[in-house]
């Protein structure tokens, strides 16, 4: 049992919960530290931010309480249940690993130089290699392949990220791929911590004292990789590339092309020997023009025996992955061929059929079957649920193709096409995650819920959909489309709110706030857009350039006339005021955001939503209140939000307000009333599934049955 009253104990708390602001729970705790330095201190104490400034609050509340009996049972109610509260040593043993491929072939150096890294003695270095070589060529087979074939080596498990990204940064945040290896670690979502330096530790945390391969596939550069490494002996990280990384300390293994016995065995292999022998003639043309890429000679295989289309006569391709892909692409079907370049003019992280027909302006039923003649093919990588991408290199070529074949104006409108799908698909599901909110854009209107069962299902929907609809993004920017860009945005509300993700969605909600700068946007919706990214990155912690966002968005609305929009802005800044735990502004905040609201008249804009917006601002009017020491005042109005929520049966903001009552109780010394709302609280959590709060509860309770007499 540590020591509740050491300053190490609270500085770990401390650390601990402002790394894991994520959820709900995470977000109660750190407002509620909060509260307790304020009334440890008798003064208002900014929030801590870096090592240096939660060790000293935690001298600060360590020596309030060696003073006041009532304090130190407070304190250490806070510190055990929050350090009790912290994440289970994670027990999960992924196995991400991709399967082989059945024909592997040669690689013997490459596959040794593995093995040498994996089995040398612990000196200290951390296992590292480094598989580089160009498109094609097969590092990231060598590296399944030794993954799978060296499994027992890692009884802890295997993780494995692709690198590769749409847009135009063309590489995975490794905040996203930490975010996505803690959780198949065994962290739960609202424990990840938001930022990628707080991922990062925990990561090399976990890591540690465990014996686990790590593949991190077509890395881009040394920055993108070094937060996934760890020093932990027992791990081994393996990274492919296309060229050895400037200031990646691994060892360094090219993987160059078969060589020609190697590549008439894969041939041999993949085509039959029948095949092979009928082909004898052709066999050194067909061997000089794959010069050892496994990709080309894959392609070549279901060919072997058939002439060159005539459309390739007296062409020379340098690279043998574009000669490969432009023989099968010469090969292909009208259809296949339309959808091959349509859907090269984006590089789309995961097309369907409904994508790939409206690129090319087919039915789905059409686009469906050419996208299976060229995965068939090899023009395109079929991933797990079905969808495919294209090779960056094939894609480029196909968007080439696209050009000459099409024209630009038919690429545009293929282009358009594709963005208004994705950008239909998105309004319909939002509407359907989060019915209850106003919404900006006709197109709600329009197209409605359309059609998903319930709003578990449309989030589903728009998670699966998310990097695809940040691409479709990306794309109405490069188009000059600014108006399409901010109903992308707006679309994209609800997985932010309920999914949150905001470091994959980052990129997105900035190119929103440019398009809001520009001549033309409607106020109304300028603000939204700022104020979608003030909130992520609220999340993310970069709390100055949330609260300038804010800011804008407060101007736009006031400039636009529409109050409940900017009351809206004003009581999210009051949000960061509490994280901040800068009481007395946050209070300010909603007291101004209030009086916005007691303007909005009959028939104006929002009007139907004034109770349940009064009904939030009297419960995050109680927070700050609480915060303030000011608690009888506090308790009167989070009483109105209780009221409130419990006519509406709304069970998640009852329990929300619930919970905060009964904290406020508690602060006036009141436990045992403050019980039976602890008690009623956790079975609405319990009845929706919400468990993120038992740590809440759990301390609240500990404090309302020891406290002081």
């Amino acid at each position: 049992m540590i020591d509740p009253l050491s300053v190490t104990a609270v500085t770990g708390v401390l650390g601990a919960v402002g790394s894991a602001m994520a959820g709900e729970a995470g977000k109660w705790a750190w407002e509620s530290i909060g509260n307790l330095a304020q009334r440890v201190t008798g003064r208002q104490v900014p929030a801590p931010d870096g090592a240096e400034e939660r060790e000293e609050l935690a001298r600060l509340l360590v020596e309030g309480a060696r003073s006041d009996p009532a304090r130190a049972r407070a304190l250490a109610a806070w510190v055990n249940g929050l350090a009790d509260a912290g994440p289970a040593p994670a027990v999960a043993v992924p196995r991400l690993l991709p399967a082989s491929t059945r024909y592997f072939t040669d690689r013997k150096g490459p596959l040794a130089e593995l093995d040498r890294e994996a089995g040398r003695k612990a000196d200290g270095r951390p296992r590292q290699a480094l598989l580089h070589g160009p498109d094609g060529i097969g590092t990231s087979a060598v590296a399944i392949h030794w993954g799978a074939r060296e499994a027992h080596r890692f009884p802890s498990g295997q993780l494995y990220a692709d690198l590769r990204a749409a847009g135009p940064q063309g590489a995975v945040d490794p905040a996203t791929v930490l975010r996505r290896f803690l959780r198949k670690l065994g962290v739960p979502a609202d424990q990840v911590p938001p930022t990628v330096e707080g991922r990062a530790e925990r990561f090399a945390e976990l890591l540690a004292g465990r014996r686990l391969l790590v593949v991190l596939d077509h890395a881009r550069s040394a920055a993108q990789v070094r937060p996934l490494l760890t020093a932990a002996p027992g791990v081994l990280t393996v990274v492919t590339a296309r060229r050895p990384l400037a200031g990646l300390d691994a060892l360094n293994v090219a993987v160059g092309p078969l060589a020609d016995k190697d590549a008439r065995r894969l041939l041999t292999d993949l085509a039959g020997k029948h095949a092979v022998g009928a082909a004898k003639a052709a066999l050194p043309g067909v061997l000089e023009r794959c010069a050892g890429s496994p990709y080309a000679l894959r392609a070549a295989a279901p060919v072997l025996g058939e002439a060159a289309p005539s459309a390739l006569a007296g062409r020379a391709f340098t690279d043998p992955v574009e000669a490969a892909a432009a023989d099968r692409y010469a090969r292909l079907t009208p259809n296949a061929a339309l959808v091959h370049r349509s859907c090269a003019l984006r590089p789309w992280p995961a097309l369907d059929a409904r994508a790939a027909a409206a690129a090319a302006g087919l039915t789905a039923a059409e686009a469906a079957e050419a996208l299976d003649e060229l995965a068939a093919a090899g023009l395109l990588e079929t991933a797990l649920d079905g969808r495919h991408r294209q090779r960056p290199a094939v894609r480029r070529q196909a968007e080439e193709f696209a050009v000459r074949e099409d024209g630009l104006a038919a690429c545009a409108a293929a282009l358009h096409r594709t963005v208004d799908h994705y950008l239909r698909l998105a309004v319909g599901a939002d509407h359907a995650a989060l019915p209850q909110r106003w919404h900006l854009g006709p197109l709600y209107a329009e197209i409605g819920p359309d059609g998903h069962p319930d709003e578990a299902a449309a989030l589903a929907v728009l998670g699966a959909e998310l990097p695809n609809l940040v691409e479709a993004v990306a794309a109405a920017e490069e188009s000059a489309a600014p108006g399409t860009v901010c109903q992308l945005v707006e679309a994209l509300w609800a997985v932010q709110l309920k999914a949150g993700r905001h470091d994959e969605l980052l990129p997105a909600l900035r190119a929103g706030a440019r398009a809001a700068g520009t001549p033309g946007t409607e106020p109304r919706t300028a603000a939204r857009m700022h104020v979608q990214l003030a909130l992520a990155l609220i999340e993310l912690q970069e709390n100055d350039e949330a609260e300038r966002q804010l800011l804008r968005a407060a101007a736009a609305e006031e400039a636009g006339g529409h109050l409940r929009g900017r009351a809206t802005a004003v009581e999210t800044l009051g949000l960061l005021r509490l994280r901040q735990w800068r009481w007395d502004e946050a209070l300010d905040c909603f007291e101004r955001a209030a009086g916005l609201l007691d303007g909005i008249g009959a028939g104006d804009p929002g009007q139907a939503d004034l109770p349940r917006a009064r009904a939030l601002l009297h419960r995050h009017r109680g927070r700050a209140l609480r915060g303030l020491g000011r608690f009888e005042s506090a308790a009167t109005s989070i009483e109105e939000a209780v009221a409130f929520f419990r006519g509406t049966g709304e069970d998640y903001n009852l329990a929300r307000a619930l919970t905060d009552l009964a904290q406020t109780l508690i602060d006036q010394r009141r436990g045992p009333d403050a019980l039976p709302l602890l008690d009623e609280a956790a079975a609405l959590l319990e009845r929706g599934g919400a468990t993120f709060q038992q740590v809440p509860l759990r301390v609240l309770r500990e404090l309302s049955v020891n406290e002081p007499e």
